[in-house]
């Protein structure tokens, strides 16, 4: 009898631990700066980028990682941008650049600050860190950029992403607010 529990046991075992899907292991790229390649690992991901980007910043005023952005859009990626009211009055904002091309680019004024830095790709890749998106970002400060391919996550980002768009207004610029 304890010889068939014993074989009962290690054939639930077997077959339990071979049916199991391994989790998948998200893959994981990281950079820093100052001229760490932050910016070009930005750029490079909206190059790739084929069905939506979903961004979060804080600060904005990256002329290569805007450009990208409107590049993506204008090859049919869905681009959503949410900044912080800081964004509305500062002197060097991408925030106009962008809108003026069509991107629908929101202000979270509902927060101290909006201090997200992220970017959702094609829902499975996340694009977070200190790095905001500047020129100063990449060329003076000492920052990080992680760049995350895991679905599940990105679902994470894409949800809390939601909530702060649904309480955040369309961004003006200074000329349209007068």
């Amino acid at each position: 009898m304890r010889a068939f529990l014993t074989a009962l046991v290690l054939a639930v075992l077997v077959t339990t631990s071979c049916s199991r899907q391994p989790p998948s292991q998200p893959e994981i790229h990281v950079f820093f700066s100052p001229k760490g390649g932050c910016t070009e690992a930005v750029v490079e991901n909206l190059r790739d980028a084929t069905n939506s980007v979903y961004v979060q910043a804080y600060s904005f005023t990256s002329a290569p990682i805007a450009k990208a952005l409107v590049d993506a859009f204008r090859r049919g990626v869905k681009v959503e941008i949410i900044l912080d009211k800081s964004q509305r009055t500062e002197k060097y904002s991408s925030a106009d650049f962008v809108r003026d091309a069509g991107i629908p680019t929101l202000i979270d004024s509902r927060h101290a600050i909006a201090h997200n830095k992220i970017m959702i790709i094609d829902e499975r890749t996340v694009l977070t860190g200190s790095f905001n998106f500047t020129k100063s970002a990449e060329a003076n400060n000492a920052e990080n950029l992680l760049v995350i391919n895991d679905p599940d996550l990105a679902r994470e980002y894409l949800r809390n992403w939601n909530v702060h768009a649904a309480h955040s207004e369309p961004y003006q610029s200074k000329m349209e607010r007068g």
